[in-house]
């Protein structure tokens, strides 16, 4: 790759703006390129923005972007050079952005907030978001987002997965592995990886409850025919039985790794789709809650997993976490302050362009390393957006320059200054037991 080949997709790129498309892609060169700023006010200093600070607010609120054309750039540009046989890694997961006194923004809900003191409820109130990211070979930093969309608080963060897999996945013409985490093991996420013939891996609770095949129905009996077989439960090895497949080997420090797997069991919820439950014992594992001897993994291909790769096949979904530490610490994702949920999704598409427009200058192999980080380790994406000014003064930009629009007028004279409406936050419901929806 050389800088020639940087022109094309930012081309593409500033051609999804429909609207404000100057100042958009300006704001996006600045988030690439200004590792110093920690606001929106700070990128408009970067020498990248040409214009002046009120048009990085203005941009947000009245731009526009064509969000299926600026998924089928990114998908182009990361997908599809690679050879048409070599799988493609996806993970897909949901990450929350907190606003906790913003009674001015719209549609915030309950959220999850990882890492909390354990007397401290681990819950608080904003958005939540739902991407799915280009995984790399080796678990890194070096992601590529593929598609963001907003979880709306009418809607479930396996709604909005199962939409934005619909929309990417028809794209990706390559074998494609899905990685996702404990919570997508459900019987709708299940069912549309495969009517989208997508090959899933995702880690399963212990004390999740599946079922294998329904005994055959006997001549002449009575009643409606029985969906479900014997019982599987990870808590309760009396209800596994012996494994139709087991691997044993070792990892990297020489420990003793078992695998077996059960084929031909079911969800509840979804009799007819057949997944592989996979158990992973690990000897060197220190039973802890982040770092368990015993995992459990459910395999929705039609074909068999080799089971010696489970382990290194899952690996590669530690580098979602990667990367989104690197949006919200370096690309400013979550320390936006904006008004309304449409602003928050465009900031959002505008961060998942620098994001990939990093990853794209790291075959250029430039970097700007402190005196104090080695130079013997793998470079990171922050360590290559040092680099980013020299890149885009190279590539140049296909925006074009700020036309001066006159002196403001102000705000007029006896018009009245109302305050901004308040919104209250949004509960949802709790689910209601099976046993009371029989009753009624």
């Amino acid at each position: 790759m050389h800088f020639n080949t940087l022109e094309p997709f930012r081309q593409q790129v500033y051609g999804c703006f429909e609207r404000s498309r100057d100042a958009l892609f300006n704001l996006c060169d600045a988030l690439a390129s200004e590792p110093q700023a920690r606001s929106l006010p700070e990128l408009s200093l970067s020498v990248f923005f040409e214009r002046r600070w009120p048009s990085v607010y203005e941009a947000l609120q009245d731009g526009r972007i064509n969000v299926e054309r600026l998924r089928s750039v990114f998908v182009q540009a990361l997908i599809a050079g690679e050879a048409a046989d070599k799988p493609v890694w996806l993970g897909i997961d949901s990450s929350s952005m907190e606003r906790l006194e913003a009674v001015s923004n719209q549609d915030r809900g309950m959220i999850y907030v990882p890492n909390m003191p354990h007397a401290t409820k681990p819950i608080s109130v904003g958005w939540q978001f739902s991407t799915i990211m280009l995984l790399p070979e080796q678990p890194s930093s070096w992601v590529g987002v593929l598609d963001q969309q907003r979880i709306g608080t009418k809607r479930t963060a396996i709604e909005v997965g199962i939409t934005q897999l619909r929309a990417l996945l028809p794209q990706i013409t390559r074998p494609v592995i899905l990685l996702a985490d404990r919570w997508y093991a459900t019987a709708p996420f299940v069912r549309a990886c495969r009517e989208l013939h997508c090959c899933a891996l995702i880690r399963l609770k212990r004390n999740r409850r599946l079922y294998r095949a329904a005994p055959v129905r006997k001549p002449k009996q009575r009643g409606a025919p029985c969906k479900h077989g014997p019982l599987f439960q990870g808590t309760r090895p009396e209800t596994q039985g012996t494994a139709d497949a087991q691997w044993e080997g070792t990892d990297e420090q020489g420990k003793r790794v078992v695998v077996s797997c059960w084929k031909r069991l079911h969800l509840r919820e979804a009799p007819e789709e057949e997944v592989c439950v996979i158990r992973v014992q690990r000897d060197a594992a220190r039973d802890s809650k982040r770092d368990p001897k015993i995992s459990w993994f459910i395999w929705t291909g039609k074909e068999d997993i080799p089971l010696e790769q489970v382990r290194p096949w899952y690996r590669k979904r530690f580098s979602h976490e990667h990367g989104y530490r690197f949006l919200k610490q370096d690309l400013l994702w979550t320390q936006a302050h904006l008004r309304t949920p449409e602003q928050v999704e465009r900031w959002s598409w505008l961060v998942a362009c620098a994001c990939n427009l990093v990853l794209m200058s790291k075959h250029l192999g430039l970097a700007v390393l402190r005196p104090w980080e080695s130079t013997q380790r793998a470079v990171t994406p922050r360590q290559a957006r040092r680099a980013m000014p020299g890149i885009l003064q190279q590539v140049g930009t296909p925006a074009q320059p700020p036309k001066r629009r006159g002196k403001s007028p102000g705000w007029r004279k006896g018009r009245a200054r109302t305050p901004a409406p308040r919104f209250p936050v949004v509960r949802k419901p709790k689910p209601v037991p099976k046993t009371s929806r029989k009753r009624a």
